[in-house]
């Protein structure tokens, strides 16, 4: 009789779930067993059957595996490992999961690896469609002590197969919450799925701050783009809330066309910025995005020049009245045509002159000091001031700004510090 440690041949056996595509590898060391009797001609057998499945020989393996007659626990163990990795090397998944459910019905799975089993026949079977078996399973394994963050993704799976998006939901909710407990990042694919399902629910509130969260982590100019063309479909968005969206857009690089250069010059124009609605239309036909032709932006722009000539000559004295009113609501327009301008510093004094003298919308106010002084090269006191809007569709604008200023403080951190001449 050949002696053969439990420890070795579990190894052989669990070595080819490894290769089963989107599922965790299965082999892991397992706790050493007791030393275990095979026959001769049964270990002679499945070693061929184990040679020929390394090799990729499918019709050799076959035909070893299907000649062997276990006549033990163990032996029968060992019959349904094999067919478990011929199974995978056919990426038969339905067979894989037969396989897996004849070596549960032996006694000589190691307890160490039953816990991770259970969760492969789980994703088995949820690939199979057999979504009630795929949850019991994975139950299984959680009462055994495994339930990994994979687990959670695939019952939200399941939930959307069964049609159940609230389920699914949650089940996403609760992945991300441990991917962050966990201090592990998250992919992106976990947020775009997340971000999908707060979108088909409606709730922007969510979806706004899984995209700034997103950005935070992914933020090339396409990023950008797709998250705020996105969000700025959200319902009953105040026009000057989505100018401070496009703004940002355009801070980011993220104008890639047509439509974006021609709605963002329509809303300046519809807020009454004449000056940045010229600069707009310019700048995207410098960007090759808009021609002169184009209908559109090309009465925008006749319409708009004159206008901005007379706002920005109209602008000393209506600094001057600002400073000599009641309250902050004169201030607070003057700092929003300096705004519209790009004259940054001019427009951070106004801000804060409206908000010193009051009756103006704290929240607009506090936000458009944050972006005005973060343009300005103030980059903490940008972020103290949108730090101060914390409720409404103005704390999404200060949200997502305030992504850009962490971005650009993080830049300027790993910008080289200029050494003295000697």
């Amino acid at each position: 009789m050949a002696m053969m440690r439990h420890s070795n041949l579990t190894c052989g056996l669990l070595a080819g779930a490894a290769l089963m595509a989107a599922a965790p590898a299965v082999a892991k060391k397992p706790a050493v067993g007791p030393a275990i009797q095979m026959s001769d001609s049964f270990r002679a057998a499945t070693q061929a059957a184990d040679s020929a499945i390394k090799a990729g020989d499918v019709s050799t393996a076959q035909a070893q595996i299907s000649g062997l007659m276990p006549v033990s626990d163990f032996e029968a163990y060992v019959a349904a490992g094999l067919r478990f990795q011929l199974a995978v090397l056919k990426v038969d998944r339905q067979a894989q999961r037969v396989a897996l459910n004849d070596m549960f019905k032996t006694s000589s799975v190691p307890k160490g690896d039953m816990p991770r089993l259970r969760y492969i026949a789980g994703y088995l079977s949820y690939i199979v469609g057999n979504y009630d078996d795929a949850t019991a399973q994975l139950d299984y394994a959680r009462t055994l002590g495994y339930d990994p963050i994979d687990a959670t993704m695939l019952r939200a799976d399941i939930a959307i197969r069964r049609n159940k998006p609230k389920d699914a939901r949650g089940f996403v909710q609760e992945a991300l919450a441990r991917q962050r407990t966990a201090g592990q990042p998250i992919p992106a694919a976990w947020y775009d799925r997340a971000i999908s399902m707060a979108y088909q629910a409606g709730d922007w509130t969510e979806l706004g701050a899984l995209y700034r969260e997103r950005l935070a982590h992914y933020d090339s100019a396409g990023e950008w783009r797709s998250a705020l063309a996105n969000y700025l479909t959200a319902p009953g968005m105040d026009a000057q809330v989505q100018l401070d969206l496009y703004r940002l857009q355009a801070a980011n690089g993220a104008m890639a066309s047509e439509r974006d250069y021609q709605a963002y010059a329509q809303l300046a124009d519809k807020t009454g910025y004449s000056a940045e609605t010229k600069a707009i239309i310019e700048a995207g036909r410098s960007a090759g995005k808009l021609t002169p032709t184009q209908a559109a932006t090309a009465q925008l722009l006749k319409s708009a020049t004159p206008k901005a000539a007379k706002e920005i000559a109209g602008l000393p004295a209506a600094a001057k009245k600002a400073s000599a009113a009641k309250d902050g609501s004169a201030a607070m327009g003057v700092g929003d045509t300096y705004f519209s301008l790009g004259q940054f510093p001019q427009a951070v004094e106004q801000y804060r002159l409206a908000l010193s003298k009051g009756g103006v919308d704290a929240g607009k106010a506090n936000a458009r000091l944050g972006v005005a002084l973060a343009r300005s090269g103030d980059l903490a006191g940008a972020k103290a001031a949108l730090g101060q809007v914390t409720t409404g569709n103005w704390a999404n604008v200060a949200g997502f700004w305030s992504v850009w200023v962490d971005q650009q403080s993080r830049k300027t951190a790993s910008m080289p510090t200029a050494t003295p001449a000697s």
